[in-house]
């Protein structure tokens, strides 16, 4: 491999628009919390702390994953030898590190986030993502905290508790529906995810049930008044994607999880015009 294709496969293991849209939701949850002019260098560190972790992250979930990702994705950048094992690991410490050095320079209580955050993408792949059901929690977690995170690196977390409930739960179902898209590699590996443990189409229902939770949940933003009206105007196209994709999961996982994503990234979108129509007093 020369060394452009090494540094490639260094980027692809980042996952780089995972990167980007947990950076978002991080930045999402500053301005929530209303600490975005007040607090510029916090969220500069929240946001800056949030993408290297994510791609530390994602990095070492290939490094534990290639074996299983000889499988079920052997375009990825350790399977197809773009990088070697011992390479992720160690790109994924030197992320880490740096990670934390932005961290330490927030709150306690960003710290603590950050600390729980950081111990859980490591033990993700090693020890929860066989599981049925932790695994993908976990997941669900990791994500919806990025909004707390933000939050609380400028000091007032509440206005995104309910951010990180929505997030967490359409996360969930993403997450149920990729175990069904990877079901051929987990069972090769002796992996216990929740479509081997209650069959596919169980985990599928399951999955569709809690995004209708997270869709009935997501006018609470504006109930709450944490956003304006415009944000119900934005988020109806997001809840209808995201209920088609849990619907086109049945029969194709792949585009179902897909479809997913892009209903999350409608969502965000949604969060932020909401949450600017209430700041500038638009509607």
């Amino acid at each position: 491999m020369t060394a452009g294709e090494t540094i490639r496969g260094l980027l692809e293991l980042t996952r780089p628009v995972n990167v980007i849209a947990a950076s978002v939701l991080t930045f999402i949850g500053a301005f929530v919390a209303g600490g975005i002019a007040e607090q510029p260098f916090a969220v500069a560190a929240a946001v800056g702390a949030t993408g290297l972790a994510v791609g530390a992250g994602n990095a070492i979930n290939d490094y534990f994953d290639r074996e299983i990702d000889r499988i079920n994705q052997p375009d990825r950048a350790i399977p197809r030898g773009a990088v070697s094992p011992r390479g992720a690991l160690a790109f994924s410490i030197v992320l880490f590190v740096l990670a934390v050095a932005l961290a330490v320079t927030l709150p306690w209580l960003a710290i603590a986030i950050a600390g729980i955050n950081l111990v859980a993408l490591v033990a993700y792949t090693e020890f929860f993502k066989g599981l049925p059901g932790l695994g993908n929690a976990l997941v669900a977690y990791l994500v919806g905290s990025t909004f707390l995170f933000g939050a609380a690196a400028v000091g007032e977390v509440g206005p995104a508790v309910v951010l990180f409930l929505l997030a967490a739960l359409a996360t969930l179902t993403r997450e149920i529906v990729k175990d069904v898209e990877d079901l051929e590699g987990d069972r090769e590996e002796g992996l216990n995810t929740l479509p081997i443990a209650i069959g596919e189409r169980r985990a599928l229902w399951i999955a569709a049930a809690l995004l209708v939770v997270g869709v009935l949940a997501s006018p609470l933003p504006y109930l709450l008044e944490y956003f304006g009206a415009v944000y119900l105007v934005l988020v109806v196209p997001a809840d209808l994607v995201m209920l088609a994709a849990a619907v086109r999961s049945f029969d194709d996982p792949t585009a179902g999880q897909s479809w997913l994503k892009y209903g999350m990234f409608l969502a965000a979108l949604a969060f932020v015009v909401g949450r600017a129509s209430m700041e500038f007093g638009l509607f």
